[in-house]
């Protein structure tokens, strides 16, 4: 009896840190809605300030916010025109970002260390997220924009949970355990995989940027041509920062060799180019003038190449002695670069939609076609950087 007295106190505290970690959980997930939407609201007025004939109401402006925040996290918009499905990315990843920084926070004061408890706190955000997600659907549904609810929730529970699970395995340590327990060396082809995609993604924006600043002119135009309004123009400009992580996607469709649709009249690839009307959004100047295929696209096939070779590169150096030679190194190179045609496919993915039933029902790159070719392209360049890397290394 007095054992059993002893341990209740215990368990009694047990509780209470429970509850104060899930609350604490609640309002971090909280939070990130509500400073996210009040920041990307705040974002949206500034712009309209700029338009001489007042811009929108503050009402209309929060309710443009709320639609990109659900678009953003994979929600449909049923406008007249047809479904609107295109996630600006620039703003998925800075929603995910807060839920990882936001679950891992509370990981790491609460000093939870388990694997019960950290999935206690994953629960608790993504339910919370998920919630605030269901409840500003709800809000934002309209018969003129009326908003695809199982989609809105799945896609903010996917966020939730994908960027959430990141952050609590970050800061509880067991992402590093988990990394330790992978065959072979997890951690160094992880590390080559996210090198190996995050060059990829580099130098496809610099494909953008030389691609726009080819067309210098045709930008300019765009920016100007919207009627003298500088809300028009500052709201494009700020629209094609949100989606230029969508554009990076269409560009490794383009290198990889599939090439990427803008729309059912618009198609960029190395076999041929059609040209059909697209919006007056800056980021769109980057494609060609004409039906001939540019030599930037050409050189542009080299890329997936690069990014197998900084994968292989990356992974041959960061090897261990124990790891083994050159040989077991240009085999893990090959997994190395299978990974990077992962992430490249599941980039373009999800940077993927359409804007409307008519001409731009279908924007990006294929998808499978692109990680398929990119995998191979890259596997074979990281196996023989990861050999030579591997080999110099050793001496």
């Amino acid at each position: 009896m007095t054992s059993l007295l002893a341990r209740l106190p215990s368990v009694g505290s047990g509780e209470r840190r429970g509850r104060l970690t899930g609350l604490l959980a609640a309002a971090a997930a909280l939070a990130v809605s509500a400073l996210g939407l009040a920041g990307l609201t705040l974002a949206v007025v500034v712009v309209q300030t700029l338009d001489p004939d007042g811009g929108l109401p503050l009402t209309s402006s929060a309710r443009v916010a709320g639609q990109l925040w659900l678009l953003a996290q994979g929600a449909e918009l049923r406008l007249s025109s047809g479904p609107l499905r295109l996630a600006p990315l620039a703003l998925t990843v800075a929603i995910a970002w807060g839920i990882s920084r936001a679950a891992g926070s509370v990981v790491a004061l609460r000093r939870v260390r388990t694997g019960g408890g950290a999935a206690a706190v994953l629960a608790v955000v993504v339910a919370v997220h998920v919630a605030l997600a269901t409840g500003l659907a709800l809000v934002l549904d309209a018969p003129g924009a009326s908003v695809a609810l199982p989609r809105a929730v799945l896609g903010a529970g996917v966020v939730a949970l994908v960027a959430g699970g990141l952050g609590v395995l970050r800061d509880s340590g067991l992402g590093a355990e988990l990394v330790d327990r992978l065959p072979g060396p997890g951690r160094v082809v992880l590390r080559a995989v996210a090198a190996g995609t995050l060059a990829l993604a580099a130098c496809c924006t610099a494909v953008i940027a030389v691609a726009l600043v080819d067309d210098v002119a045709g930008l300019g135009r765009i920016i100007t041509g919207l009627g003298g309004a500088g809300a028009g123009a500052a709201g494009q400009v700020a629209l094609s920062l949100l989606v230029l992580p969508n554009a990076v996607g269409a560009v490794m469709g383009l290198a990889a060799g599939p090439g990427f649709l803008v729309g059912a009249g618009t198609f960029v690839s190395t076999s041929g180019v059609t040209l059909g009307s697209v919006p007056a959004l800056p980021l769109l100047a980057a494609l060609p003038d004409t039906q001939a295929v540019p030599l930037l696209a050409f050189l542009s096939q080299v890329l997936p190449a690069v990014a197998g070779l900084v994968t292989g590169a990356v992974l041959g150096r960061r090897l261990g002695d124990d790891d083994g030679g050159t040989v077991i190194a240009a085999l893990w190179g090959v997994v190395a670069g299978l990974g990077v045609g992962v992430c490249a496919g599941l980039w373009v993915l999800v940077g993927g939609g359409r804007l409307g039933d008519a001409a731009l029902a279908e924007v990006g790159a294929p998808a499978l076609a692109t990680g398929l070719a990119i995998a191979a392209q890259a596997a074979l360049a990281a196996a023989v950087a990861a050999a030579v890397s591997r080999w110099r290394a050793r001496g």
